[in-house]
């Protein structure tokens, strides 16, 4: 019993790490700035240092602790992001900001490494085997001070593909959107889509009645499943229990066992038990006195005529 909760126990083990292991492979870098020296961006110490935007690209929390940032690739655990900060869990398809100044004792999104201006700079993320690359990008040395480089599209691309990133300047076109979405939607296209094809919502309300109905039909045939299953099951246990018994086969007390029997049964011990009662038909009267009691006395109890 020891070895298989043990396995057991390991097992579960080797299941949640994988599926943390999985998720954490959904974290993209997203935006960088190498040279923050003439944009509002500021961290919480009013400070304009460069910074690394990465985004939850899974659609559940994902939890970064433990994960290493790092812009040397001869030390991929450089930066290790620190347990116990309850921030570190980044809400689905949403973003978290590290300011790489060198200065990890002003927190947890502060690094210990900074980058160079004016050169190529790279920056990788690994999980926390120190060995697997979740995602990595060389930012190129002619980015100028203020721009950023960032993905064309929130996390969708490749691992080091040039041709998903893009430079962008503040521009109103390419706006720069630390802790943002790096394409702001102002609307959503299928629901617009929908809206135009579905004006008065009779194709929704169809499409609804249709899942409701067909839930309901899988679940009558899932209860229907189960229910024989579960008389299958019963049936077997009592042929084996009867044949435990008396080594009879299941027709001959199906044969022994019919309502007829049973009901030549019943009467026969009725017959012999007489366990009716027989009740007499002479019906005696007995006249008792009683004892005179106001509570009993006509005299209180009829309603007296008003007086004129």
């Amino acid at each position: 019993m020891n070895k298989r909760l043990l396995t057991l126990l390991l097992v579960t083990v080797a299941i949640v790490s994988s599926v943390c292991a999985q998720g954490r492979r959904g974290l993209r870098i997203n935006e960088i700035m190498i040279a923050n020296d003439s944009t509002s961006v500021v961290d919480d110490f009013g400070q304009y240092s460069a910074w690394v935007e990465l985004f939850n690209s899974t659609f559940g929390p994902l939890e970064i602790s433990s994960v290493f940032l790092t812009n040397d690739r001869n030390n991929n655990t450089l930066y290790p992001v620190p347990l116990g900060d309850v921030n570190t869990e980044i809400p689905s398809r949403q973003h978290i900001l590290f300011w790489a100044d060198g200065e990890p004792n002003k927190g947890t999104f502060h690094t210990n490494f900074t980058f160079t201006p004016g050169q190529d700079n790279y920056v990788a993320i690994y999980d926390a085997n120190g060995l697997t690359l979740i995602d990595e990008i060389v930012i190129p040395g002619d980015l100028k001070p203020g721009q950023s480089y960032a993905r064309k599209a929130d996390g969708e691309g490749g691992i080091n593909n040039p041709d998903d990133w893009e430079v962008r300047d503040g521009s109103e076109t390419k706006y720069i959107t630390p802790s943002s979405n790096n394409i702001i939607k102002s609307t959503n296209n299928k629901v617009d889509s929908f809206a135009e094809h579905d004006p008065h919502g009779f194709a929704m309300a169809v499409m609804a009645m249709c899942i409701v109905f067909t839930a309901l039909l899988v679940l009558s045939i899932c209860f229907y499943i189960i229910n024989s299953i579960g008389a299958n099951i019963s049936r077997k246990r009592k042929v084996k229990a009867l044949a435990d018994n008396d080594g009879e086969s299941e027709e001959h007390h199906h044969e022994q066992d019919s309502g007829e029997v049973i009901a030549a049964i019943a009467a026969a011990l009725a017959e012999h038990l007489d366990a009716h009662d027989r009740e007499s038909t002479v019906l005696t009267i007995n006249k008792v006195r009683r004892a005179y009691s106001p509570w009993s006395s006509k005299i209180y109890s009829l309603r007296e005529l008003p007086r004129r």
